[in-house]
């Protein structure tokens, strides 16, 4: 195990790839240590500006002021002696809001760190369900062979001619319950063919090897011939499915969560762009409200191919020549 993760981290674009996608993860788990504040909590007016640069100012001219709180009888005393106090400025608190607020007057910021969290997290229930089903399929269509590998080879193949985004649109708009983890289970149930397809390719090819039928001979079970002496030359591929299907599983939540057929009870990156289409933000010049969730989108998912990009360069040995 060793000697594989430092052949990883050999490959430059598994590395740059796995850089980015841990400073993403960094930022989300250490922000909310320093600001507490509720995610869906409307705490601003309709599409407020990002105001940092104003919340520093103020910051700042009331670390300069040096004002006097005093009560009604020491100004008067003080007025007797011709002293004038200072007179304290009442401008209000101020909400800090780094990238503005949506249309509900909502910290932008703090939804984006709550809905990253959350379509990760759909993205790791999709990838794990895809792959494990793919895998499954394509090892007992793989290895066993004949009608059973007909069979399989058969439904695995409706399932690719078949559009995933259409029967994930279908079963979305069917199932009452929207949470996340329905989600999620509903898109792993509907992108896992070409992984099954793909494992199976390899399984076919290693059914015959010397040391499976070394093991067949021996008398040894299926499941300990499938564990022991296929799985591990396949391992390699099954990691760079899973960490495609979880890239697809989070853009797949964008799409869906996008059309409103997406969580409702949380926010989610894909649900924070319908927010912001919905209310013509992207019209109107707010680009807080919809910029984000893209740049995030786009650093996860392609942080996630660029180490599937390294480890197909690490593994595959035309590529590797």
């Amino acid at each position: 195990m060793g000697h594989i993760l430092k052949t990883m981290f050999k490959s430059g674009r598994f590395v740059f790839g796995f850089s980015v996608l841990s400073t993403v993860l960094l930022f989300i788990f250490i922000y909310p240590l320093f600001d507490r504040r509720d995610p869906m909590e409307m705490i601003g007016g309709l599409y407020d500006r990002p105001n940092l640069i104003q919340y520093l100012q103020r910051h700042n001219e009331q670390e300069e002021e040096e004002e006097i709180i005093m009560d009604e009888a020491v100004a008067a005393l003080l007025a007797e002696y011709g002293i004038a106090p200072a007179v304290t400025k009442d401008r209000g608190p101020m909400q800090l809001h780094i990238l503005g607020t949506d249309n509900f007057g909502r910290d932008v910021l703090n939804q984006l760190i709550a809905a990253t969290k959350t379509s990760l997290l759909i993205g790791l229930i999709a990838g794990s369900v895809a792959t494990l089903i793919g895998l499954t399929l394509g090892l007992l269509a793989g290895f066993i062979g004949g009608w059973i590998d007909n069979f399989l080879s058969s439904i695995i193949n409706i399932f690719i001619v078949i559009p995933s985004f259409v029967i994930l649109i279908l079963v979305s708009v069917s199932i009452r319950s929207n949470s996340f983890l329905t989600i999620g289970l509903i898109i792993g149930f509907t992108s896992w063919p070409w992984t099954a397809r793909s494992v199976r390719a390899q399984t076919t090819s290693l059914r015959n090897r010397d040391h499976v039928n070394l093991s067949k001979l021996s008398g040894h079970s299926m499941p300990r011939i499938i564990i022991k002496d296929v799985l591990p030359y396949i391992a390699s591929y099954v990691v760079m499915a899973f960490i495609l299907q979880i890239a697809s599983g989070i853009l797949a939540e964008a799409t869906i969560s996008m059309l409103g057929l997406g969580p409702r009870n949380v926010a989610t990156l894909g649900l924070m762009m319908h927010w912001a289409g919905s209310f013509n933000a992207l019209f109107n010049g707010n680009w807080w409200a919809f910029f984000p969730m893209v740049v995030v989108i786009s650093l996860i998912t392609f942080s996630l191919n660029f180490m599937n990009s390294g480890l197909d360069q690490i593994f595959n040995p035309q590529i590797r020549s």
